[in-house]
């Protein structure tokens, strides 16, 4: 049963192959789990872009749910000029476009990814959090909880405090569960609960 069902990650097929000087690369950022429909609103505008995506299974209950994830989670990657630029803008789906000073160690790292993908390597993101980071705990038994991430004993762990008594308690958690917290100017969480793409 698919929970986020497969779209289409790149766009035309030769996309690549692009020349660098007509397609520059860009790198859009995009609000909450929009990612997919960054990529829905770019296909017919014939905006190329790519959006690669790894499948994952869970079981739950006896049964197997099955999603294709953003392998880079909040990024879409696009190419042109300004009128591809000013088309994925229009979508109000980007937080901000980053700029690519090395465009050809880009496209050598993209295709490095699309190649492994076609090669049918089951890829996994490795997010690199830092004792201190905010997260929050994205499924299972602990989901929606908030805190820090701790080191202890060489094991990660999130942390939650009570600020008043300035004492903590911590739980182990698994590293694909967790998602970065965002903070508003005045230092409360901004609500990650967007629509699924």
């Amino acid at each position: 049963m698919p929970l986020l069902k497969w779209s289409v990650d790149l766009f035309p097929p030769n996309l690549l192959d692009l020349p660098g000087e007509e397609f520059p690369w860009s790198v859009a950022h995009v609000r909450s789990r929009q990612e997919k429909a960054l990529a829905r609103y770019l296909l017919p505008l014939d905006v190329p872009f790519y959006l690669p995506q790894r499948k994952r299974q869970v079981r739950r209950a006896g049964r197997t749910f099955v999603s294709f994830l953003p392998l880079f989670p909040g990024y879409v990657f696009f190419r042109g000029l300004d009128r591809q630029r000013r088309a994925a803008l229009r979508s109000n789906l980007i937080v901000r476009v980053l700029n690519v000073r090395d465009q050809e160690l880009l496209d050598q790292e993209l295709v490095q990814i699309r190649r492994l993908q076609e090669a049918g390597v089951d890829l996994a993101p490795i997010v690199n959090y830092l004792p201190g980071d905010p997260v929050r705990i994205t499924e299972g038994p602990f989901k929606g909880y908030t805190g820090v991430i701790g080191r202890f004993q060489g094991r990660s762990r999130l942390v939650i405090s009570i600020s008043i008594l300035r004492q903590s308690v911590s739980v182990e958690f698994e590293r694909d569960v967790v998602a970065p917290v965002r903070w508003d100017s005045a230092n409360r969480q901004i609500n990650q609960s967007a629509a699924v793409s």
